[in-house]
């Protein structure tokens, strides 16, 4: 049974960046403006040297339909797995979740780096990153996935 899920944008990315081209995700610096009721939730965040963003993939550029199955990045060198076993934007629900590094807090905006959202990017949420909840040191992935992420960050 399907069943509809009504969530508030929160705030939006500006970072001027318009290509979602898997590449140099990791220089780019973003500035998440928060909607003026929900600037204050960002109180504290400046203590946390990284932060969760849950945002939604609102574009797709490269107009590449949904598919529960599919080669990442369309690579032929890729295998051919499920759309839950990757990280791709072209999912049922296109959420994305990155993990930044915080530059720093400015009135009504936390300005990051790493955020591989375009611009206006509707963001859903924001966390602290906290290793405790966040990593796990036992954490396999499979060889294909390095590959796949070279030169992405």
């Amino acid at each position: 049974m399907s069943q509809t899920i009504t969530l508030r944008v929160i705030a939006r990315v500006r970072n001027g960046r318009t290509s979602a081209a898997d590449a140099d995700w990791g220089r780019v610096e973003s500035r998440i403006e928060l909607e003026p009721e929900f600037a204050p939730g960002i109180g504290g965040l400046e203590q946390f040297s990284h932060a969760l963003v849950v945002f939604y993939m609102h574009e797709d550029p490269d107009r590449e339909p949904p598919t529960l199955t599919r080669r990442p990045r369309g690579r032929d060198d890729m295998p051919l797995i499920g759309v839950f076993a990757q990280r791709g934007r072209m999912r049922p629900n296109p959420v994305g979740v990155t993990a930044v590094d915080i530059v720093r807090i400015e009135p009504g905006a936390l300005v990051v780096r790493g955020l591989d959202a375009l611009d206006g990017t509707p963001v859903l949420d924001l966390k602290p990153y906290a290793p405790v909840f966040d990593r796990r040191d036992d954490a396999r992935v499979p060889e294909w996935l390095d590959r796949l992420m070279q030169g992405y960050f």
